[in-house]
């Protein structure tokens, strides 16, 4: 399908990085193998709570051998601060097992490759090639979904339509960019409860804004 760049959403692109011209992954790595383990402690917690837990964690143990080497129970000691602690613990140690038996300790550079590590779905896989191999991809969190239907760039009701469907808004080359303006958007101003539409450098082509009215939505 061909893609299309409507002028609304080159609009909101342009006015969205130059609002946040520091857009980028807020999670700190240094590897593409931190970057998969930050990432999958990120369900449901802060970047900022997962990057204290992870920088204590890292300078222990960052490969997957020396994190299968930690075991169950101390991996869930270091992590325990950032809650579901029991089944990321799990999900991410038998990850480091087939890292290790069936990629040579080697985080592949493949977004369906990613999604065969257990703990793995699709997000993770886009924000780790996206990130830490410089490979367009357009990870779908709950502020990135949140924030494309109430714009109105989307209709899709589940988190691969609605990555699919921003693909084809935007060219290639922004989707990494794209993901992380939508993210700061949805941090910072498009929150979940009580958006701050005052500040919102689109709203006056934000479709919620324009159907809503501000009133309900300040």
């Amino acid at each position: 399908m061909a893609q299309i760049y409507s002028d609304q959403a080159q609009f909101i692109f342009e006015a969205l990085q130059k609002k946040f011209p520091d857009a980028r992954c807020e999670l700190e790595f240094r590897t593409p193998f931190e970057l998969l383990i930050a990432t999958i402690l990120s369900a449901q917690c802060t970047d900022e709570r997962v990057n204290l837990v992870t920088a204590s964690l890292f300078a222990e143990a960052n490969t997957p051998q020396a994190i299968n080497a930690l075991g169950q129970i101390e991996l869930e000691n270091k992590i325990r601060s950032l809650g579901l602690f029991h089944n990321k613990a799990k999900n991410i140690l038998a990850a480091c097992r087939v890292l290790v038996e069936d990629f040579a300790g080697q985080v592949p550079e493949n977004i369906d490759l990613l999604q065969q590590l257990p703990g793995v779905g699709r997000k993770t896989a886009d924000v780790v090639v996206s990130n830490a191999f410089g490979i367009p991809a357009l990870a779908v969190d709950t502020h990135v979904f949140r924030v494309a239907h109430r714009l109105g760039l989307v209709r899709g009701n589940t988190p691969i339509k609605v990555e699919t469907e921003l693909m084809q808004l935007f060219p290639r080359e922004r989707w990494t960019l794209v993901h992380h303006l939508l993210i700061f958007q949805g941090r910072r101003i498009c929150v979940a409860r009580k958006p701050n539409c005052q500040e919102c450098p689109v709203n006056h082509v934000c479709k919620m804004y324009q159907e809503v009215g501000k009133t309900q939505l300040v």
